[in-house]
């Protein structure tokens, strides 16, 4: 396969990724945080394949490695948030101090987010949308590895 047939199916693989997110939020699971989160750079290798097929930047296909590999660390980042091994963003998990007034746990109440970054929201096979992501996100690496190791005839 060419190096622009490859830049194409980890692009193609971002944009699956994308509307599958969309499609769960149409089906009313709304993202937390990290979910969004995860969505950018799968959109930057979007962007990334579209450039590679009108530019031979001998670089252009690291870019997108990159953005999957950043996807697929904060996948990796949710799902030990869901799985408690640590902490996430105070803004989108439960806990925090129980100490102080009656008028603080309600300002922490009232202040807490609805949809929570350590609860899963759907599974497949055991594994949870972010944990899948992270999969998914570390095989289109491989792809944009692969196409940046194919020089099919570029300059320097």
């Amino acid at each position: 396969m060419t190096r622009t047939r490859l830049c194409l199916l980890a692009a193609s693989g971002s944009a699956a990724l994308l509307i599958g997110a969309f499609f769960f939020q149409w089906l009313g699971y709304a993202p937390c945080k990290l979910c969004l989160w995860q969505r950018w750079p799968h959109g930057a290798a979007i962007a990334v394949g579209a450039v590679a097929t009108v530019a031979a930047w001998r670089w252009l296909p690291y870019a997108g490695a990159l953005a999957a590999i950043v996807t697929g660390g904060i996948g990796i980042y949710h799902t030990g948030v869901e799985n408690g091994w640590w902490e996430g963003p105070t803004t989108c998990t439960s806990g925090g101090d129980l100490s102080g007034s009656a008028e603080d746990l309600l300002n922490q109440i009232m202040d807490a987010p609805l949809i929570r970054c350590d609860e899963v929201a759907w599974a497949f096979a055991g594994l949870s949308m972010a944990t899948w992501n992270a999969i998914l996100s570390f095989a289109l690496a491989a792809i944009w590895i692969t196409a940046a190791r194919r020089s099919d005839g570029l300059p320097g």
